[in-house]
C-alpha cells in the first residue's frame, strides 16, 4: 500500500515543464556569405577543385578541339550528327575556355589565395614572436640531456648565454630568460623556413595560374609553309595559313617581320646498316627583316633553334617536298603553275599531293595522288618509295573534272578533293590508266580536258610562329614552386630549451631538452652535436663509474642519456612525438 501511496504522489513523466526548444539564430545575408566563403578558402575545398580541374581537362584529350583543328571538329560533326550537336552545346570541343573549364579555374584560383593569404598573414606573426617558455621539466621531452660542470666552470648565467651563442651560431632564434628560482634559461626554434617553404609554393602556383591566364589571354600562335625561292611570309594576319588567337588578341601585338626560305638542306645516314635513310640533320637558310625598316639579313634556322623577333618566336616544326606542276586547260591555257605542296605520309617521304585547278576551261580539273622522291615499281605494279632524298622522283596522280565547289564561296581543305560532283577520267582501274610522270615529262588528259607536267621539284618548311607573353612567368614560378617544395619537405622545425641552475654541491647544472615539430628522425643527432659543442664549450665532469646505485645516480647528473656513450644507458628509450 505504501509503495502504491507513493506512486501515485510521483509526478509522471508527461508532468514535469517541457523544456523550451532552442531556436537557432538565422544566418541572414552576411553570415551565409561568411559560412561560403570559409567554406571556399578552405584547404580541402582547394584540393577538391584542384582535382576537379584534372578531371574537367580530360575531354579535351578525347574530343576534337576547335583552336588545334576546326576542320577536324567540323568532320566529326558530320560523322556523329546526333551526338555531335550536343557534345557542341556543353563546349567539349572547346574545353579550354568553356565557361565551365573557366569557372573551375577561377574558384580554384580564389580558393587558393584564400587559403595562402591568411596563412601566410598567421607565419609573419609568427616570425617576430618569441621562442615557446621553456618547459618546468625538460626530461619529459623526446630528446633530453644534462652535463653538470666543474667548480671552474661559469656560473649557470653565464652557461645559458654562451648556450645562446651556440645555438644561435647553428641557426636558431633564442630568447634568454631569467627562471624564478634564480636560475636562467635560453629558448631556441629554427626551421621556419619549412613553412615559408610551403606558403611560398602555394603562391607559386598562384603565380602559375596567373601567367597561364595573361597567356591564354594575349598569346596567339599560327603556322605557315613556305617554299624555298617562292613568296616570303610577313607577319600580318593574312598571311598566315592557320591561326589561332588568345581570348583578348589584338592586332596591335603582332610584332612587324619578314622571312622567306633561301634554302634548305636535309641529312640522312647514309652509314648505318640499321638505321639507313635516317634524318639527322635539318638547316633552313632563311632571309628575313626584323621590323619594317630593318634590312635584309640571312639566319640560320634549325630544330629546336628558334629565330626570335622581339617575344614571337619562330619553329622548324616540319618539311618535305613540293613538286612543280603546269595544267592546262581544254582551251591551251594555263590553268594552274607552280609547287604543290605535300603531305609526308613516312620516313621515306612519300607524300600525298591534291592539285586544284578551278580556272580550268570548260570543265575545271582536279588531281588527288602520291609524289614519290625515289620511285621503284615492285613486280605487282605498284610504285613505292625506297629513300627519302631526290633519286628518281615521280607523280602517280588520278584526274578528275567537274565542279570543284570552290565557287559558292564555301572554305574547302586545300589538301581533300571532294569528288562527290567530280567525274573520274584517270584511274589504274579505267581503260586509260593512271597518270605516272618522271621529272620533265607531261601527260594528255583523256576527251581533250587538257594536260598536266611535272616540272621539277622544291623543299618546303612548315613553321610555327609563337607569342606567349606569360610562359616566361609561368617558367620561374614553376622552378620557385619547385625550390620551395623541396625546402618544405627538407627542413625541420626544431625547438630547444636549456636551463642552468645551481645543483646541491654548488656546481653548475645545464640540462637540455630538444622537441621537433612533426617527424624528425635525425633529431637524435642534433642532441648528440649539442653535447659535443657543450663538452667543448664547458669543463664537464666525468660520469659515474658502473656499478653506483641507482640513488646514487639518481642524485648525481650524468651524461649518459644525452651523450650515449660507450657504458653507459639512456634513462629511457629515445622517441620522436609531436608537441
Amino acid at each position: 500500500m505504501a509503495r502504491d501511496e507513493d506512486a501515485r504522489t510521483e509526478p509522471s513523466r508527461n508532468d514535469q515543464p517541457q523544456q523550451p526548444e532552442v531556436e537557432l539564430p538565422a544566418l541572414g545575408v552576411t553570415g551565409t556569405l561568411r559560412f561560403a566563403w570559409t567554406q571556399l578558402t578552405s584547404m580541402r575545398t582547394a584540393l577538391m577543385l584542384l582535382l576537379l580541374l584534372a578531371v574537367a581537362a580530360v575531354p579535351g584529350s578525347l574530343f576534337p578541339q576547335r583552336p588545334a583543328g576546326p576542320e577536324i571538329v567540323n568532320q566529326y560533326l558530320e560523322d556523329n550528327p546526333v551526338l555531335g550537336p550536343w557534345l557542341d552545346r556543353f563546349q567539349m570541343f572547346d574545353v579550354y575556355s568553356s565557361v565551365w573549364f573557366s569557372a573551375i579555374y577561377l574558384l580554384l584560383f580564389i580558393s587558393l589565395i584564400g587559403c595562402v593569404v591568411p596563412r601566410a598573414v598567421k607565419h609573419a606573426k609568427v616570425l617576430r614572436s618569441a621562442p615557446p617558455r621553456t618547459p618546468r621539466r625538460l626530461s619529459r621531452l623526446p630528446e633530453y640531456g644534462r652535463v653538470v660542470l666543474e667548480p671552474t666552470g661559469p656560473a649557470p648565467a653565464t652557461a645559458v648565454e654562451q648556450a645562446a651563442q651556440v645555438l644561435r651560431k647553428r641557426g636558431y632564434r633564442i630568447e634568454v630568460r631569467q627562471e624564478p628560482d634564480g636560475g636562467a634559461s635560453v629558448g631556441a626554434e629554427r626551421g621556419y623556413v619549412r613553412e615559408v617553404g610551403n606558403i611560398v609554393f602555394h603562391l607559386s602556383l598562384i603565380g602559375v595560374l596567373v601567367f597561364m591566364a595573361v597567356g591564354g589571354l594575349l598569346s596567339y600562335s599560327g603556322q605557315k609553309i613556305l617554299v624555298e625561292g617562292e613568296e616570303g611570309f610577313a607577319n600580318t594576319l593574312v598571311s598566315y595559313d592557320a591561326f589561332t588567337p588568345g581570348g583578348a588578341f589584338s592586332e596591335d601585338s603582332l610584332v612587324p617581320f619578314s622571312m622567306s626560305l633561301k634554302s634548305f638542306e636535309k641529312v640522312f645516314d647514309r652509314e648505318s646498316t640499321t638505321h639507313y635513310g635516317q634524318p639527322l640533320d635539318f638547316t633552313a637558310v632563311m632571309e628575313v627583316q626584323d621590323g619594317t625598316g630593318g634590312e635584309p639579313e640571312e639566319r640560320i634556322l634549325k630544330v629546336n633553334h628558334p629565330l626570335a623577333f622581339g617575344d614571337t618566336r619562330v619553329y622548324l616544326v616540319g618539311n618535305g617536298y613540293a613538286p612543280e606542276v603546269t595544267v592546262r586547260d581544254g582551251n591551251g591555257d594555263i590553268a594552274f603553275q607552280g609547287p604543290v605542296v605535300g603531305q609526308v605520309q613516312d620516313e621515306v617521304y612519300t607524300s600525298l599531293l591534291t592539285i586544284k585547278a578551278p580556272d580550268a576551261r570548260p570543265d575545271q580539273l582536279g588531281f588527288v595522288g602520291f609524289f614519290l622522291p625515289t620511285a621503284y615499281t615492285g613486280e605487282d605494279g605498284v610504285a613505292v618509295s625506297i629513300d627519302p632524298e631526290l633519286f628518281n622522283p615521280e607523280l602517280n596522280l588520278n584526274s578528275y573534272y567537274g565542279n570543284l565547289g570552290l565557287d559558292e564561296g564555301q572554305p574547302q581543305n586545300v589538301y581533300v578533293l571532294d569528288t562527290e560532283n567530280l567525274t573520274e577520267l584517270n584511274n589504274r582501274d579505267l581503260e586509260a590508266g593512271g597518270i605516272t610522270l618522271s621529272l620533265g615529262e607531261s601527260y594528255e588528259l583523256p576527251e581533250g580536258k587538257g594536260s598536266i607536267s611535272f616540272d621539277g621539284v622544291k623543299p618546303y618548311v612548315g613553321l610555327d610562329i609563337l607569342y606567349d607573353p606569360g610562359k616566361w612567368g609561368v617558367g620561374v614560378f614553376a622552378v620557385l614552386a619547385l625550390i620551395a617544395l623541396v625546402v618544405s619537405l627538407f627542413v625541420r622545425r626544431r625547438r630547444v630549451w636549456v636551463r642552468g641552475a645551481t645543483g646541491p654541491d654548488g656546481s653548475t647544472l645545464v640540462e637540455y631538452g630538444l622537441l621537433a615539430r612533426g617527424e624528425d628522425f635525425s633529431l637524435r643527432e642534433e642532441n648528440l652535436a649539442l653535447r659535443r659543442k657543450f663538452e667543448q664549450l664547458w669543463p664537464v665532469t666525468a660520469p659515474p663509474e658502473p656499478g653506483l646505485s641507482s640513488s646514487s645516480t639518481a642524485s648525481t647528473p650524468t651524461t649518459a642519456s644525452a651523450a650515449g656513450r660507450p657504458g653507459t644507458t639512456p634513462d629511457r628509450p629515445v622517441q620522436n612525438r609531436p608537441e
